[in-house]
């Protein structure tokens, strides 16, 4: 995939991890799900947001979530991934860790034609991230080619 801006420079897979991370920091402190916040935002935005994602990661992340929030109008919701049974999830995933459970699912079933913004929004759109985003049931936490292959079988 090629910067929308420098056409010698090519996306890394680094500048879509960054945008999985922000994308789970913003619904967590939105209180809304992570495709609320990928079909908040247009893809032309996204397109922008990753060829200049190598600049954003060197901000301060609360900044970077205030502008998102500000600036794609993103409202407060009620659904709170951290709202688990403490009984039956004990560890949380954090921002980071979600970012690559993304981060490689998307690459891992990005398709030939399709860049990263595309798959991005394909991802997030699917119903494995119900699954992905309930800590309870601990799907995250499977090797990534096994959370793939759900995601191609329709579920785990």
């Amino acid at each position: 995939m090629t910067n929308i801006y420098f056409e010698d420079e090519e996306i890394t897979e680094n500048e879509l991890y960054f945008l999985c991370y922000m994308i789970e920091r913003v619904a967590r402190r939105l209180h809304q799900r992570n495709c609320y916040v990928v079909n908040g935002i247009d893809r032309s935005e996204w397109m922008r947001l990753i060829s200049v994602a190598n600049v954003l990661h060197c901000e301060n992340p609360l900044k970077i979530e205030d502008e998102w929030i500000e600036e794609y109008k993103l409202q407060y919701g009620n659904f709170d991934v951290l709202d688990v049974d403490t009984e039956l999830a004990k560890i949380i995933p954090t921002p980071t860790q979600m970012g690559k459970v993304y981060q490689r699912l998307i690459l891992q079933t990005l398709g030939s034609e399709e860049n990263y913004v595309d798959g991005l929004i394909r991802v997030y759109n699917d119903e494995l991230c119900e699954t992905l985003d309930n800590y309870t049931c601990g799907a995250f936490y499977e090797p990534s080619y096994f959370i793939a292959r759900a995601y191609y079988n329709g579920g785990f």
